[in-house]
């Protein structure tokens, strides 16, 4: 497995690393053994970069992160956790909560359920808009000098509120959504983490499977997968994009590799300053992503790539309404 560096003061991690929001219900049931053994052949394979959020499943995802990593030494994953998007018993979403307060409180709970002394890179899921951007970094400032994060992330912001995290504490990273359909961060966000030497490990690089190549036509989202409800799933949409797809497929069997691998490792020729993010919930899914790594695409690659699936040319939001406003950059 590949190395990468995220930013200028970031950990070295591998190329590519394992989102495990997948694990905890967000697209369906998902088996737990299953689960712990995808991420035992992620470690294994030299994946060692590991993405969760202590609202996946509202701890459910900690807690198996846990028992897929004891026994493991600390020292060879790194451990990059989200926080501050409040839930419901229910399941619902209570908007973010970036409090200093707030921001420890969360931070003790995770340790507590992660079964560890300290967090790799600890970021908010997404910016509280009732408090300064400031306030929750210096929060995470604070723990990082007591030793329990050794990094700072950020989510899904803009390129202002990079700027102002970056000014109290240098940030690694920013985790944000990438893929071949979803490229609003190369106008101002990508070219502000440049400047200012922070990484990037992008989420979605396969569009939530839509761009994987194995959602078809027809095919209805199982009961719990938030897929129902996003807008490039829905009736009229999906039509559209799974064309795009096809036009893909084209390219991926000229090149010898999957859709699914020609989507990450476009995502992964962006920058050697970018960690695609993949959510496999089966090591079939993991063992597909793999070879992705290996895959060197050419100038006439890329541009034949882009001929597929053109900036900009997909239908739908990639969240629905509600979320839409909490994001840093659209689509």
């Amino acid at each position: 497995m590949q190395t990468r560096t995220l930013g200028r003061t970031g950990p070295v991690t591998s190329a590519l690393g394992l989102g495990a929001m997948g694990m905890s219900g967000v697209y369906g049931p998902a088996d737990r053994a299953e689960s712990i053994a995808t991420v035992h052949a992620a470690l294994e394979a030299g994946v060692t970069l590991i993405d969760t959020g202590d609202f996946y499943g509202m701890g459910h995802n900690e807690l198996l992160l846990a028992e897929a990593l004891r026994g493991r030494d600390r020292d060879g994953y790194t451990l990059s956790v989200k926080f501050g998007m409040l839930r419901g018993p229910g399941g619902e979403f209570g908007g973010p909560d970036g409090r200093p307060e707030a921001v420890k409180n969360f931070l003790a709970y995770s340790l507590t359920r992660l079964g560890t002394d300290h967090i790799d890179i600890y970021r908010p899921g997404r910016l509280d808009p009732a408090v300064p951007i400031e306030d929750t970094v210096g929060a995470i400032k604070e723990m990082i000098d007591a030793g329990y994060v050794r990094y700072l992330g950020l989510s899904e912001v803009d390129a202002a509120t990079i700027r102002r995290a970056h000014a109290v504490h240098p940030v690694a990273d920013l985790q944000i959504e990438y893929s071949l359909i979803s490229r609003a961060v190369e106008a101002e966000v990508l070219p502000t983490l440049r400047e200012l030497g922070i990484g990037l490990t992008a989420y979605g690089v396969l569009g939530r499977g839509l761009i994987s190549g194995h959602w078809t036509p027809g095919r209805t989202a199982d009961p719990g997968d938030s897929r129902a409800f996003n807008p490039r799933f829905s009736n009229g949409n999906v039509e559209h994009n799974l064309a795009l797809v096809e036009a893909l497929r084209w390219v991926a069997e000229a090149k010898g590799c999957t859709v699914a691998q020609l989507a990450i490792a476009w995502v992964a020729a962006q920058g050697e300053d970018i960690v695609p993010l993949v959510g496999a919930r089966t090591r079939e899914r993991l063992a597909e992503a793999l070879p992705a790594m290996e895959l060197s695409l050419t100038t006439d690659d890329l541009a034949e790539i882009e001929k597929a699936v053109p900036p900009g040319s997909a239908r739908g939001d990639r969240y629905p309404p509600a979320f839409m406003s909490g994001l840093g950059v659209g689509n």
